[in-house]
């Protein structure tokens, strides 16, 4: 086997703690692992071959961005190549001055041009690095600003649907990580540039000089080379060993001081086992290091005798053509020079060759990511729609997820009327979130049509209906940001508004949130920083409330907008929601409380993907073994309460009759002839959950 051969890799060392804690190494389910020993299942010749397309690949991008900094930048290189050739002249003749026979000062006095030739090629060379170095400063962030910018600007134009794709988000996360190697890539292609200049100007003197000095360079500098090549594997296999471990003691160590473990940290003496886990890791890491020392110092010891072998060879050489008087002595001393430059320029070679392939993979899959995620970005332009809620209409709508093997919606048929109250209401994974996602365009129909005050959706400017829809999700965002810049982002397109801020703020609940916070609007509503604060799960639903409500939406979703709220806020919560339509704003609502739901103008319940009832509360409950029904009087039973009584006539509205056909019960009702007194059937509305808390769902599905 060649030193540049194709070795298999090491496997990586396994702790007990990490077997006991993670059945094995924890190893990320992402993109970026697959490029994690690249170079281990490649020759050095296979990378060399692809040197240009990699530094091609860096130098267009530089080239998009910022041409005269990259003309500058590649010419100081160059220039700092010439400068190597010119020295090397110069020294020859300085050299050949001060070798030549006669009086001191009189071969001094030759020498002295040649001497202030060097001193001023090394000048040249010390203005054209600072040059290089400020011309890639100048180049290095604005390439990798642009290039991380396009990225993210792509991400958050991506189709939703898409988005949640598994395969997908595996792009976006390794091109995430192709954002690093942007800067990386071009500090490793000058390094690379400047060493091949190095090189072929060495190897170009040394052949004006004599050319069997150019394989004599080849053999001093190739055992250098061998050396930084096997160490630079080497340490690459090492990091990516040190990875498995760094990740399973980042897992550890996060939750040694988090706040959500301390608890059972300090009660059930898991922070010892933690601690005892994280040493265990830590020792098996310095064995590893270790090894990785002892190898070091062999390839390099190795390096080294190979190396000065080569000089000894090249030294006799040297002698035997100055003994026959083949060469000059000043010559061979130049020749010296040269062979140690060029030596130092092989090394930084093949050390940055090794990295310019890593961080070209990662580049490669940041461009992939950009393409794809432009390919499934929200169009934009369409059909405009007139502002506000005329009527939104579903017919027929079917929506699969991609790749799943059943639609989470089928063949769904509804109505949301303008300045009314509509909620969804039905089991997990009935299909409601999935429909408001519809509604508010960020799905579009697998087939069947969706209108938007006349306009198909997928005809429509996605953008203007955007506009239109206020958003309010159970697993609402949680900005790390200010209390005031939490409400402002929610209309982000226009100056903060700081009389509409409170506004919002007192209409949801939240101005004694953020009169309580010691910075009051400037706090930062997260730990870890100064001014930030730590605020609980009620008073953040508060925070996303009032953002939903700056932003002043004709259509307002909102889906278990109280499952963090008490009671009596909850209670407030959602007469407040009531009160929206009093100024014309839609709102459609999302619960499981369905006591909620009473006041509603008007309820579709879901079943599998499909709507199996709609009607008012009261209509709903007229239905003898309706599933409305049926859901309302388990969760009344909780509390004690019989079932409502029934419509007078015992028979359903024919609004509601739709339910009773086409769904069974989901559980046996109360039995009609023991109805609710009308007291506590009043309780049961007046309560805002009538369920007990902790068998609420807090947490849904995707399809839901």
């Amino acid at each position: 086997m060649t030193p540049f051969a194709r070795r298999p890799p090491r496997p990586i060392p396994v702790s007990e703690s990490e077997v006991l804690l993670f059945g094995g190494a924890l190893r990320h389910d992402k993109a970026f692992v697959n490029h994690e020993r690249p170079l281990l299942r490649l020759s050095f010749w296979s990378m060399a071959r692809q040197l240009p397309a990699m530094v091609a690949t860096v130098t267009r991008a530089a080239w998009r961005e910022d041409r005269p900094a990259l003309l500058v930048l590649v010419g100081a290189e160059l220039g700092q190549g010439l400068t190597r050739a010119f020295g090397l002249v110069a020294a020859n003749r300085a050299l050949t001055a001060l070798f030549t026979a006669g009086p001191t000062t009189e071969r001094l006095r030759e020498a002295l041009p040649a001497l202030l030739a060097v001193t001023s090629v090394a000048a040249a060379a010390a203005l054209l690095s600072a040059v290089s170095v400020a011309a890639a400063g100048q180049l290095e962030p604005k390439v990798e600003r642009v290039c991380t910018a396009r990225f993210y600007r792509g991400a958050v134009r991506v189709e939703l649907a898409v988005l949640e794709d598994k395969d997908f988000h595996r792009l976006l996360d390794a091109g995430r990580f192709g954002t690093d190697s942007v800067r990386l890539m071009i500090g490793s292609s000058v390094t690379v540039v400047n060493a091949v200049v190095g090189l072929a100007a060495s190897a170009g003197v040394l052949a004006l000089l004599h050319p069997s000095l150019v394989p004599m360079l080849l053999l001093v500098a190739a055992p250098k080379g061998w050396g930084a090549v096997v160490t630079a594997r080497r340490q690459y296999a090492s990091r990516h060993a040190w990875i498995e471990h760094r990740r399973a003691i980042s897992v550890i160590t996060s939750t040694l001081t988090g706040l959500d473990t301390a608890a059972e940290i300090r009660v059930h003496g898991a922070g010892r086992m933690l601690v005892g886990a994280y040493d265990d890791m830590a020792a098996t890491v310095e064995k590893e290091q270790q090894r990785l020392a002892r190898a070091e110092a062999v390839t390099r010891t190795a390096a080294s005798a190979l190396s000065g072998t080569a000089a000894l060879v090249v030294y006799g050489a040297l002698w035997l053509l100055l003994a026959s008087g083949g060469m000059p002595l000043a010559v061979a001393g130049t020749a010296v020079i040269a062979v140690r430059a060029a030596g130092a320029s092989l090394t930084a070679l093949v050390t940055q060759v090794n990295r310019l392939y890593e961080e070209a993979m990662y580049l490669s899959d940041l461009e992939r990511a950009c393409v794809e995620a432009e390919r499934h970005a929200i169009p934009e332009g369409g059909t405009p729609m007139a502002p506000g809620v005329k009527e939104i209409r579903l017919e027929k709508v079917t929506f699969v997820y991609p790749g799943a093997p059943a639609p989470a919606l089928s063949e769904v048929s509804l109505t949301v009327p303008p300045g009314k109250v509509v909620a969804l209401v039905g089991a997990n994974g009935s299909g409601k979130t999935t429909l408001s996602k519809l509604v508010a365009g960020l799905y579009l129909p697998t087939s069947g049509q969706l209108y938007w005050n006349g306009v198909e959706i997928r005809d429509a400017d996605r953008d203007l209906l955007f506009d239109q829809v206020a958003v309010l999700s159970q697993d609402f965002p949680r900005w790390p940001m200010t209390a005031r810049a939490n409400i402002h982002i929610g209309r982000p397109g226009t100056p903060p508004d700081q009389d509409r801020i409170e506004r919002a703020a007192a209409e949801s609940g939240a101005t004694g949130v953020v009169d309580s916070l010691p910075h009051q609007w400037d706090s930062l509503v997260v730990k870890g920083f100064e001014r930030g604060t730590q605020i609980s799960g009620g008073q953040w639903q508060r925070l996303g409330s009032a953002r939903a409500r700056y932003r002043r939406a004709p259509l307002l979703i909102v889906d278990e907008p109280t499952s963090a709220l008490d009671p009596k806020a909850e209670a407030e919560a959602f007469q407040s929601l009531r009160s929206l339509t009093d100024g014309g704003t839609t709102v459609l609502l999302i619960t499981h409380r369905l006591a909620a739901t009473a006041t509603a103008d008007l309820i579709y319940v879901l079943d599998n993907g499909r709507v199996v009832g709609e009607g008012t509360h009261e209509e709903l409950m007229a239905v003898d073994g309706g599933l409305y029904r049926s859901m309302y009087e388990l969760q009344a039973a909780q509390y004690g309460f019989g079932a409502p009584q029934a419509a007078s006539a015992g028979q359903a509205p024919a609004s509601a009759r739709t339910e009773a056909s086409a769904s069974a019960p989901a559980s046996t009702p109360a039995p009609a002839s023991t109805p609710a007194p009308a007291s506590a059937h009043a309780s049961a509305h007046a309560a805002s959950d009538p369920a007990p808390r902790k068998s609420s769902p807090h947490a849904q599905p995707a399809q839901t």
